[in-house]
């Protein structure tokens, strides 16, 4: 971008107009309460002398940075600009991103960037490598402390990429994209041509990667995500979680809802929102991993996590993403107080070799490990089946769920009737095939249905459905203070 130079006939023009990190200011006004923005910083300026950089030491370097508040909630902030050194991380921008989210961190507050930069300052060389260490530092201290989230506004690269998928949620817009090596490198190297849309766009790491947790249609949009999402999240992890009235949830029969038949799919978020207040719920990632849905709402004024298997998509199954997007979700959760409810009904595990060799044992066993170390609050609830490994992994009681509710037509084995009647019954089967559909009744009858599970203490509850919003209120109250405080779990991917 060019300078702006004025002459005797150039029109008046707004002198915060030609300040450098304009742009970013004025991104800031729009996400921030009115006149509560206090930059710091603002008259930095970079050091470096090589490559013409001594005659280009605008102030800002690039970033302005400061502390504001949303919905009068204090909040630390800062945004790249790249009209200024197109938005590249030298020594004193990274100084400035990092000390903003060390100041977060000491003042118990969460802090949201905007990134838009086309990576480190070549020019620099290894002082701008260095700021980026510097800034990746101060995102993994700051993990599981503060919420820290990520507006990705433009186009990405290189080590621009890393502190967005350190920090605890990302939004992208629909003129952002992110990439660690760019269309040029990209065709120079593998002889692929490929746009930065189609390499790293919105939609690439809202569906495939699971990089952005949300979408955005503008800068308006995404703003307003960051306000809601900040409506749920407390201060800290050592502050209590924003408490509203209490709302009643949307009026649904919720037994209705769910098919008799276990093999008919339905959309689990008509359940949540026939559970929580007002039916307000805040999915999260919700274009990744679709087969697991999970997100934010309310109970008895106060939030909770949702974590829900969505017979919609792949009859909700667990596999390789699901994992992964639960896992990480849960100990989100866990690290900021969140009590959780799961909603479970699966068939278990995706089976198959890419399956298996792609890790869904160590992935799986991430989700296992998050829901057994959680310390929060947690239920859940069965809606229609919970069978084998799954069963395990969805917050059963072994792995320590405060308590396990389940609907009266639940189902929970090893296997499905159907295929557990093919194993036990084989012989009979091999002799007498027509009474196939008698014994995988028989099977049902006796060790599928949800009262055994009840009579050895598995479930601590058969309620009708519509009994289920009580329930969780009564429980959730009931275990609202009895979290241990003084640790930190960090949200790091894993």
């Amino acid at each position: 971008m060019t300078d702006l130079v004025l002459s005797g006939e150039t029109p008046a023009v707004d002198p915060a107009l030609l300040r450098p990190g304009h742009l970013a200011r004025r991104r800031l006004d729009t996400l921030l309460d009115a006149g509560s923005f206090v930059e710091l910083g603002s008259q930095r300026r970079h050091r470096a002398t090589l490559f013409g950089l001594d005659r280009k030491r605008p102030d800002t370097d690039g970033v302005v940075a400061g502390t504001g508040t949303i919905d009068t909630r204090p909040v630390a902030v800062y945004a790249q600009d790249r009209s200024v050194l197109g938005g590249s991380l030298g020594e004193a921008h990274a100084d400035k991103i990092a000390r903003t989210i060390e100041r977060a961190t000491r003042g118990g507050v969460p802090v949201v960037g905007i990134h838009d930069s086309g990576g480190a300052r070549i020019q620099e060389g290894v002082a701008a490598l260095d700021g980026y260490g510097q800034v990746f530092r101060a995102n993994v201290a700051a993990s599981g402390r503060v919420p820290q989230i990520a507006l990705v506004l433009g186009a990405c690269a290189g080590g621009a990429v890393y502190s967005p998928a350190l920090m605890d949620f990302t939004v992208m817009t629909q003129e952002a994209a992110m990439f660690l090596t760019g269309p040029r490198v990209v065709r120079t190297v593998t002889g692929e041509d490929v746009d930065e849309r189609s390499l790293g766009g919105p939609e690439v790491h809202a569906e495939r990667s699971g990089c952005a947790h949300f979408i955005a249609g503008d800068d308006a949009e995404a703003f307003a995500l960051v306000q809601e999402l900040l409506a749920y999240l407390p201060a800290s992890a050592d502050a209590p979680l924003p408490q509203r009235a209490p709302q009643p949830p949307l009026p649904v029969d919720l037994g209705a809802l769910v098919p008799d038949d276990p093999r008919r799919p339905y959309d689990v978020r008509d359940v949540v929102r026939g559970l929580v207040d007002a039916g307000e719920f805040l999915e999260v990632q919700r274009r990744f991993a679709t087969n697991l849905v999970v997100g934010f709402a309310r109970i008895d004024g106060s939030t909770v996590g949702i974590v829900a298997n969505q017979a919609a998509s792949l009859a909700g199954v667990l596999d390789l993403s699901a994992s992964e997007k639960g896992a990480r979700f849960v100990r989100l959760c866990d690290a900021y107080g969140i009590p959780l409810v799961v909603l479970e009904d699966t068939p278990g595990f995706l089976p198959g070799a890419r399956q298996e060799a792609e890790g869904i044992i160590r992935r799986g066993a991430g989700l296992l490990a998050a829901f057994a170390d959680a310390t929060v609050p947690r239920v859940t609830v069965v809606l229609r089946k919970a069978y084998g490994g799954a069963y395990i992994v969805m917050n059963s009681r072994s792995l320590g769920a405060d308590a396990v509710l389940a609907w009266p037509g639940a189902e929970m084995a090893v296997l499905g009737a159907e295929g557990a009647a093919d194993v036990i019954f084989r012989r009979q089967l091999a002799a007498e095939p027509e009474r196939r559909g008698e014994l995988v009744e028989q099977y049902r009858r006796e060790a599928v249905g949800v009262q055994a599970a009840a009579n050895r203490g598995s479930v601590d509850e058969i309620i009708d459905p519509d009994e289920t919003r009580d329930a969780l209120v009564g429980l959730l109250r009931s275990l609202r203070d009895g979290r241990p405080r003084g640790f930190v779990h960090h949200t790091l991917p894993g």
